[in-house]
């Protein structure tokens, strides 16, 4: 059976490891480790982002929560019935998922928020792990490119045969549609790449999708 989670110590990435060394240093009141998966496997959608940010979901332990790609990520989710609760990005806010996951393609924080392609590698087995854990899932969102990719070599799908596009969505084998976006981060909100309304656009063709499959 495979391991969805990477151990607290992982130590598979030695650039990661030395990072993460270094933030539990000077930050030891950090979560600092690989960021586990939130929401439950028995969950229908899955929401796959890149990497943990470090003063976001590295700080806090929870995926996109601290940072404003967070911000924006949950705030689209509880309005389209994907989360309820009062996202205060903090872990103890009691924000809960409704029917949804999150995770990452690296499930640790990598420097300059650029993993490695050797990284990312090295940690897709944990987003498989993750896929295959989910026994009714029926619809993943993949926020930018290489989450998209990751996700696609993880399922041994050819890239050609499922490409990326901001809105594309692709059937992607027993009953499960990929939907892409830009990622939610504040450069591409500011840039105009991603506004809310593009963003929102996506998860309501996903809440579609899901009432249809019920």
């Amino acid at each position: 059976m495979s391991v969805v989670e990477p151990g607290r110590d992982c130590q598979l990435c030695p650039r990661l490891v030395a990072f993460r060394l270094e933030a539990r240093r000077t930050e030891p009141d950090w979560f600092n480790a690989p960021v586990p998966t939130f929401g439950s496997a028995t969950a229908r959608l899955l929401v796959v982002g890149l990497a943990p940010g470090l003063r976001g979901a590295n700080r806090t332990g929870r995926p996109f929560t601290g940072d404003y790609a967070g911000d924006l990520l949950y705030a689209t989710l509880t309005s389209h019935g994907f989360a309820r609760g009062d996202y205060c990005a903090r872990p103890d806010d009691g924000l809960t998922l409704v029917d949804t996951a999150i995770t990452n393609a690296v499930r640790c924080v990598p420097p300059q928020n650029k993993p490695t392609g050797d990284e990312i590698r090295t940690c897709r087995p944990f987003l498989a792990a993750t896929v295959a854990d989910m026994p009714r899932l029926r619809a993943v969102v993949a926020l930018g490119r290489i989450a998209h990719d990751s996700l696609a070599s993880a399922l041994a799908l050819r890239r050609a045969a499922v490409p990326f596009g901001h809105g594309a969505e692709h059937e992607i084998g027993s009953g499960v549609r990929l939907y892409d976006s830009y990622h939610c981060s504040r450069y591409n909100t500011n840039t105009g790449v991603l506004t809310p309304a593009m963003f929102a656009a996506v998860f309501a063709r996903v809440a579609l999708h899901l009432r249809a499959s019920a």
